[in-house]
């Protein structure tokens, strides 16, 4: 056993993770900390994923930490060069030298006498324990190991080659070679066009059903104009600002007016594609904008690739691979070398670990999440998830900011914990108002949020800075030791 105590244990180097690590250095050197990362290398979700084409699904003036300025001009961003800002990021701060890799949390128990947590990590070389005074689980929401992969009736009569993008072969050349890829969330989005441009012969989007798809500039047509005049801080201020406000504007009208933002966005998909394309059998989905994340393709991609005729879609369920492809419920059998399960994943909140407090295992699902950062009765703990509506990084530097100044106050106050206690009379409702598969699937999995402030989960940038950024600390809610 290894034995080790730092003031705060970071679990998760990827985007959260590194953020949160360069926030806390930032406004408290004077603690230690740690990050353990169970993979091999940190970027997380941006080290992962290998497959083609690989981008940000937000412009990245917002997907950008608030401290850090994103230095391109280009707003949708590809995946190299994410994590080269995400690793130039943990070298400036530091960060790199405290993340300890191959170390994956499996459980954690809080001692209320000692006020700490100890933690048990899994390693190559077997269990090590460490033990901190505050937690932080920034290990994002999904399985890095297993994807989602449904059943696929008559999948071992199939020939070809199937992958899924979680798990991309760096030796898969589909050159000449035609593709299928199942699915239509922002990854098949993504591929679609990649693989169309690198060459496959011909690339078939096969959807159950349709998603809401907008094109966007993939380089902000003001940021060139913007730094001209202003000094690079400044114009990253101007720029984040203005995404955020477009970003906000854009899903509280949809909320409001869906019958609006329906026709706004069929409209927007048919100017971009040929005329007498069926629009409404692709692009028309049968659920409002926003109950399902929205999908940006920069500067039309995967329009410009149906145009051009390099991409089909076919809108239609699976009714058995076959030898040489996949047949759909039409009868229409669709040939392919290569067939790319764009499927989605599973959710797994905080990496899987689990949580003790006193000897008792916290089941989340009967927890209540206060300001969607901490969970009621768990002490000196918190917890990054982003936003479902916009750029993951303009919540999770909310949390770092509540993370820092409720450890500014213990400090001052003297208090050794902290730990959210609801109202009996604050009902509960679910988690996510959201309804994307993965969400579906593992809901029952999810602890619940409350009916009230500040039980009640906003996804809006613009009440968190007042709710999470703003707030007293000590506000009622919060019991302090």
């Amino acid at each position: 056993m290894n034995d080790d105590h730092v003031d705060v244990l970071i679990v998760g180097a990827g985007l959260s993770g590194i953020g949160a690590a360069a926030r806390l250095a930032q406004e408290h050197p004077q603690r230690s900390y740690a990050v353990l990362e169970a993979r091999e290398a940190s970027g997380g979700t941006w080290d992962l994923f290998r497959y083609p084409g690989i981008r940000s699904d937000s412009d990245m003036y917002t997907m950008g930490y608030r401290f850090r300025p994103w230095r391109s001009n280009r707003a949708l961003a590809d995946g190299p060069s994410i994590l080269d800002y995400l690793r130039d990021t943990a070298r400036e701060y530091g960060v790199d030298r405290r993340v300890r890799y191959r170390h994956r949390v499996t459980s954690a128990s809080w001692d209320s006498a000692a006020a700490r947590w100890t933690v048990t990590a899994a390693t190559p070389e077997g269990e090590v324990t460490l033990t901190a005074g505050f937690l932080w689980a920034c290990s994002g929401y999904y399985d890095y190991d297993e994807p989602y992969r449904p059943e696929l009736p008559g999948l071992p009569d199939y020939r070809g080659t199937v992958v899924h993008p979680q798990h991309w072969p760096a030796d898969l050349d589909t050159a000449g070679r035609q593709v299928v890829v199942i699915g239509s969330g922002a990854t098949a989005m993504t591929l679609v066009p990649a693989l169309a441009d690198g060459g496959a012969a011909q690339v078939t989007m096969l959807q159950r059903s349709p998603t809401y798809v907008l094109s966007l500039p993939g380089t902000d047509p003001v940021a060139a104009k913007v730094r001209k005049w202003l000094p690079e801080r400044a114009s990253y201020w101007l720029l984040r600002w203005k995404n955020i406000g477009v970003a906000v504007a854009t899903f509280q009208v949809s909320r409001r007016w869906p019958r609006l933002a329906r026709k706004l966005l069929r409209d927007a998909a048919a100017k971009k594609l040929p005329e007498g394309y069926p629009v409404d059998v692709h692009f028309k989905p049968r659920y409002d904008p926003w109950d399902q994340r929205l999908c940006l393709v920069p500067d039309g991609d995967l329009f410009r690739a149906v145009r051009e005729g390099r991409v089909d879609i076919v809108t239609d369920t699976i009714d058995t691979f076959t030898e040489k492809g996949v047949r759909v419920s039409s009868g229409d059998e669709l040939v392919a070398d290569v067939v790319v399960t764009a499927t989605g994943f599973n959710l797994k909140i905080m990496g899987g670990m689990e949580l003790v407090v006193d000897g008792e295992r916290v089941d989340l699902r009967d927890r209540m999440a206060y300001r969607a950062l901490m969970f009621s009765g768990v002490p000196n703990f918190a917890f990054t998830i982003g936003y479902t509506n916009a750029s993951w990084t303009l919540k999770a530097d909310l949390v770092a900011d509540y993370v820092c100044r409720l450890l500014a106050h213990l400090d001052e106050r003297g208090h050794r914990s902290a730990v959210p206690v609801p109202d009996p009379a604050v009902g509960a409702a679910p988690f996510m108002d959201f309804t994307p598969g993965y969400v579906k699937r593992s809901e029952h999995l999810l602890p619940q949020q409350g009916d009230r402030e500040p039980w009640r989960l906003r996804q809006n940038y613009f009440h968190d800075v007042r709710s999470i950024r703003r707030s007293r600390v000590d506000d009622g809610v919060l019991t302090f030791r």
